[in-house]
């Protein structure tokens, strides 16, 4: 099963990541200012990954293949990591959708 975990960034800004159950990272939120701020984008995510239309499909410079996860208002909630494949960015987009209505929410703690 999946997890969100949110971590501190080195600028102070809080961000999260969707992990998939063997432990890669599906998606990465922007940075946000308090934690309470990243924890309404990751009940944003819960909500709109559900709704294909929510994902963007993008092709970089160099040929490979990413998604972004909008919000209602078009904002961007998330990005995912590159693909060298359109399938596997498909295949991305189906492990966000399946892992992220249930996964619970963990704090990164610093040893």
């Amino acid at each position: 099963m999946g997890k969100f975990i949110i971590s501190k960034r080195t600028n102070g800004d809080f961000q999260f990541n969707l992990k998939a159950g063997n432990g890669q990272v599906i998606l990465t939120s922007q940075g946000y200012s308090s934690k309470p701020s990243c924890e309404n984008g990751i009940e944003s995510v819960k909500t709109n990954s559900q709704d294909d239309s929510k994902f963007e499909r993008n092709t970089a410079k160099d040929g490979r293949c990413y998604f972004n996860l909008k919000a209602g208002n078009g904002q961007i909630i998330g990005t995912s990591q590159m693909y060298e494949s359109d399938n596997g960015m498909e295949n991305g987009i189906e492990s966000v959708k399946n892992n992220a209505p249930s996964a619970p929410v963990e704090e990164e703690t610093h040893n």
